[in-house]
């Protein structure tokens, strides 16, 4: 999230939602986006609705290890959104102490099942002033809010708005209609574009399609491709 030496915006797509029903879905996602050389940040739960568990998904973990093996990012995207009051995002109104340990749980399973990050998004995008100042505790360097990339380590925010479709972010086809429209604004201006896809949209012809649209004219307007990270602090060289 640093910028590039080309002077270009920037083009950061994520898929949400990802589990033992929509990881086909996500993985011919993930084909297109190989075509066009554009890697992905993959944002993971490992608990959801409808009693899901990560850990007890074995073809889902295998296909995001090699995903990421190949340059895609691993973003922790929650722990236990079952869990949660209905219509509220897991992360939106925790105090520090519940924040913490949802996040330690969550970090702990990430780790036993080889998919361990120090990058996370709330649900919907939404973190509360407590589960933001938990996150450094557990060990994350980066937190990725609705409107801004907060890097935990310099105390520094990037602000930049997410343009999504489904988690949270309508699907009707005006409203992805006026996401290609701001991609391409946004791509043409050389502003950072993030773009977010629940898994479960690509199935849908409209939302899917405008993803592709969005992507293609942010390429065209030389947008770089990148994935969510964190970069460490670099020492100066000894004189």
């Amino acid at each position: 999230m640093s910028g590039n030496d080309r002077g270009f915006g920037q083009l950061i797509v994520s898929v949400s939602g990802i589990r033992d029903t929509t990881v086909e879905r996500a993985s011919a996602f993930a084909a297109e986006m190989d075509s066009r050389g554009v890697r992905l940040s993959l944002l993971v739960a490992p608990r959801l609705k409808g009693k899901y568990r990560l850990a007890e998904d074995a073809h889902t973990q295998q296909w995001l290890r090699e995903r990421r093996e190949c340059g895609d990012a691993i973003v922790l995207h929650g722990y236990d959104q079952a869990a949660t009051k209905r219509r509220r995002a897991e992360f939106a109104t925790l105090p520090g102490h519940e924040a913490r340990l949802r996040l330690t749980a969550a970090d702990r399973v990430m780790e036993q099942i080889g998919l361990r990050t120090r990058l996370f998004a709330a649900p919907r995008w939404t973190i509360s002033d407590g589960a933001l100042a938990a996150l450094p505790d557990v060990g994350f360097r980066l937190a990725l809010g609705l409107t801004a990339v907060h890097d935990l380590e310099r105390d520094v925010a990037q602000r930049c708005w997410v343009h999504g479709v489904g988690e949270g972010f309508r699907a009707e086809p005006w409203w992805c209609h006026a996401l290609v429209m701001s991609a391409a604004r946004i791509a043409r201006r050389g502003g950072t574009l993030r773009l977010a896809v629940s898994a479960a949209q690509l199935s849908r012809p409209g939302p899917h399609q405008a993803m592709l649209d969005a992507v293609d004219l942010a390429l065209f307007h030389e947008a770089v491709p990148e994935v969510y990270r964190w970069h460490p602090f670099t020492l100066p060289r000894a004189a």
